[in-house]
């Protein structure tokens, strides 16, 4: 599940290798080990593409993820694609809530959100100074955090869940079966069967059907 849903909406490589901020990377950008998809190389892209999201604005953002991409080999078109979570649409609110992190941490009063949003600009935004810096700095570390290990458990489960799965695709339904599993186990397996049986059905009838046609 997990490589198929992160295939499904990764970015094109050849949209990430067009981006000319990444140009000075040259060859760099070609080595296979930056479009692998596993458990390590995504839960590193996650932690990198967080982390750097709170760093300067575009086009630094996307430069910063690359190099700590290829220096980690974590998968290079998702820490990129992370960083656009901040944009000059999430900008004022993202930046906003830094500050107020960096202000609640130094116990300082803080803007409102509409007096930030009025004056904001990133040039602005830097003049705020240490709050803003002290803030942007905790979120960013929080965020690979929660990155690196919510990635590496998702992935997880989601390996165990389709091991349980096949397993109970070659397990026949049996007495010994249900005694040894759990009620939440049994419930999956159930469950597991009636759509296989369903789809099996939906399959026979659909044969069936071209059968009569022809």
């Amino acid at each position: 599940m997990p490589k198929k849903f992160f295939k499904r909406y990764l970015p094109d490589s050849k949209k990430i290798k067009e981006i000319k901020a990444l140009d000075f990377l040259g060859d760099k950008l070609h080595s296979p080990n930056l479009w692998h998809l596993n458990r390590r190389s995504v839960s590193r892209a996650f932690a990198i593409g967080l982390w750097a999201m709170y760093t300067p604005p575009l086009p630094w953002q996307q430069i910063i993820a690359a190099v700590l991409a290829i220096y980690f080999n974590a998968n290079l078109p998702i820490a990129v694609a992370l960083v656009w979570i901040t944009n000059p649409l999430t900008w004022a609110p993202m930046y906003y809530f830094a500050y107020k992190v960096g202000a609640l941490v130094m116990g300082q009063a803080a803007f409102s959100f509409d007096q930030f949003s009025e004056l904001f600009t990133i040039e602005k935004a830097l003049e705020l100074g240490t709050p803003l810096l002290i803030g942007c700095a905790i979120l960013m570390h929080v965020g690979a955090l929660l990155g690196y290990f919510g990635i590496r458990f998702v992935w997880r489960r989601s390996v165990l869940h389709q091991l349980e799965l096949r397993r109970f695709r070659n397990s026949p339904l049996s007495t010994a079966f249900m005694v040894r599993e759990s009620y939440a186990s049994y419930k999956k397996f159930l469950a597991h069967r009636l759509k296989h049986e369903k789809a099996g059905s939906a399959g026979l009838a659909t044969k069936n059907t071209a059968k009569g046609r022809g």
